[in-house]
């Protein structure tokens, strides 16, 4: 079985997860303290974007490991939440290796 499926969903929760900070980093600071009201168009479009990816890798990697569904909604879940999705890396990481 190969590793390509979990490499490619830690590159992008990883990915994901750095794009959620910066959203709120243009969401907070940009938008609501200077005022910028489309400051966060252009991070928000690229976080969806890798948000959508994000669900598909991990789509696929259900289908490819045969995943409980218990891990699969965990991993959704931690797309979810500010810096989980680099907790979550770590897990993929450790899972890759076993």
């Amino acid at each position: 079985m190969s590793n390509l499926p979990i490499k490619m969903l830690r590159l992008v929760s990883f990915l994901e997860g750095v794009s959620f900070l910066v959203l709120l980093y243009f969401a907070i600071y940009h938008k609501r303290i200077l005022g910028e009201e489309d400051a966060i168009q252009v991070p928000g479009m690229i976080h969806g974007i890798l948000f959508v990816v994000f669900c598909l890798v991990l789509g696929y990697v259900w289908i490819d490991r045969k995943w409980p569904l218990k891990k699969v909604a965990l991993a959704f879940v931690c797309s979810l939440v500010p810096f989980a999705p680099f907790y979550l890396e770590r897990k993929l990481k450790e899972d890759q290796a076993a």
